[in-house]
């Protein structure tokens, strides 16, 4: 059977809110080939995966003139249960979870208003926070 992931991120209470939740896993072919894919398996909002598997961003609420950001999207806490669905008891691989914040001022966009300067691209970033890795090996 496909291993189940159980994944639930809160945001820290000085940052922003959450994006998304992911899973990265990785592993190598029976010809030797490494592989890594991403699933977007929980995110705040209304957004639906489209057709090719990719979800619209969150949006940003990132005002560069302060250097500030409004908690208005995103959500405080994201949780899931998540099956690999592409899952091959013969290969090994290994998983791990990627928790994503919505858009928050760079340092750099706090340095140029203290400054009075504009702030040089990109203003905004998106922390993450990534777990241990769990590896799969077929006995």
């Amino acid at each position: 059977a496909a291993p189940s992931f159980a994944v639930w991120a809160i945001r820290d209470p000085e940052s922003g809110n959450l994006d998304r939740i992911q899973i990265i896993k990785g592993w190598v072919d029976d010809t030797g080939k490494s592989h890594e894919k991403i699933f977007d398996v929980a995110w705040s909002g209304q957004r639906s995966v489209d057709a090719s598997g990719r979800l619209p961003a969150v949006g940003n609420t990132v005002d560069t003139s302060t250097a500030t950001y409004d908690n208005s999207i995103g959500a405080e806490q994201l949780s899931t249960v998540w099956i690999d669905p592409d899952f091959d008891p013969a290969l090994e691989a290994f998983y791990y979870a990627r928790v994503i914040e919505i858009p928050t001022p760079r340092w750099t966009t706090f340095d140029a208003v203290q400054l009075g300067i504009p702030a040089p691209e990109p203003v905004s970033l998106q922390e993450r926070a990534v777990t241990s890795a769990i590896w799969y090996s077929p006995r």
